[in-house]
């Protein structure tokens, strides 16, 4: 299926800015590593700009259409957006050590919480039409707890692969994994407009774009391969800077085999806030799973080559497999426009 005018507009509007600001940044990521600079402000700024290209997009095309926009929540998003992109660059700019990063934690936190007010406030026709409601409350409880399920599965049987699986007892005794579990809900609160940019940008947007043009299947693999090339100057300065290349492979691995189950839960729900979650529990459950308390585990990693084929292996066979979950055999599938309920 071909693309309307107004389609390939915004898919414009969101390229340049989804893929444009992360790749000139690496420039000054590149820069801000060679001095020896804490890029942490650059990766969490990042998440933002998935949505904010979407929004852009539905602010410059839907006024031809005249539709009626959830604006309020829409501008505070691109605001909170740009003051996370200057504080990024004022991070290399003028090097300040880790006050930086309070600073964007800070931006991120009174972000999260005006976001809400603004959302909330927001009629519920245009929530709704923008893909901004919660919907299908059983399945969507469904592929939460099942991802979590999934989730520690996989760490039990890489645990146990290792010889490593008295560490699932380690972490199940500590006192540390308990309160940091129970602070997950009421923390993803405080930080939803990161995790919410990303899925905003992947899952509602750029998913059934897509699946359109390309099939359920082959256009979430398609996906799955353009998030991962879009985390590149993270891999590249932040996640792995002394293993860089084996880190965007390990990328792959991850954001296609991820993102099947994503897809499987958004097209099982047509819940944006699925994704958001799951993708909020996904970054989180890290330190618990490595008993990393309190620590930046996504900083600095060392990605060997030869892990990749178990990664590839385990991620498939616990998250890939979904691909051949009844959403995506449908004959005749029904994939949800994008602001389909201003319709």
């Amino acid at each position: 299926m071909k693309y309307t005018r107004i389609q390939k507009k915004q898919l414009l509007i969101y390229i340049l800015v989804a893929y444009g600001i992360p790749y000139l940044m690496g420039f000054l990521m590149w820069y801000g590593y060679g001095q020896g600079t804490d890029l942490s402000a650059f990766a969490n700024a990042q998440m933002m700009y998935p949505a904010a290209g979407v929004i852009l997009a539905f602010l410059v095309t839907k006024r031809e259409e005249e539709i009626q926009l959830p604006k309020r929540f829409f501008i505070t998003y691109l605001v909170i957006t740009a003051v996370m992109l200057l504080l990024s660059i004022a991070s290399v700019v003028v090097p300040m050590g880790t006050l930086w990063m309070g600073m964007i934690s800070s931006a991120i936190i009174v972000g999260s919480i005006i976001a809400w007010i603004m959302l909330l406030t927001e009629k519920k026709e245009k929530r709704k039409a923008f893909g901004l409601r919660a919907a299908r409350w059983k399945s969507s409880l469904f592929c939460i707890l099942l991802f979590v399920v999934l989730y520690f599965a996989r760490t039990a049987i890489a645990y146990a692969l290792g010889g490593q699986i008295s560490m699932m007892g380690d972490i199940f005794t500590s006192r540390n994994t308990w309160i940091m579990l129970a602070v997950l809900p009421v923390n993803f609160f405080l930080v939803f407009v990161a995790f919410f940019g990303e899925e905003y940008g992947w899952r509602y947007f750029l998913q059934p774009m897509l699946q359109k043009r390309f099939g359920l299947r082959a256009g979430v693999i398609l996906l799955g391969v353009l998030w991962g090339i879009w985390h590149l100057p993270i891999n590249f300065f932040y996640y792995s800077p002394g293993s860089g290349l084996a880190s965007a492979a390990g990328q792959q691995i991850t954001c296609i085999t991820l993102g099947i189950f994503f897809a499987y839960a958004y097209m099982k729900t047509q819940n944006i806030w699925v994704p958001v979650i799951l993708h909020y529990l996904n970054n989180n459950l890290v330190p618990i799973i490595t008993a990393s308390y309190g620590a930046d585990v996504l900083q600095n990693q060392q990605t060997s080559w030869s892990a990749l084929l178990p990664a590839l292996l385990l991620n498939g066979l616990v998250f890939g497999f979904f691909l051949l979950a009844k959403e995506f055999r449908k004959k005749d599938p029904k994939v949800q426009e994008i602001g389909e309920g201003e319709r």
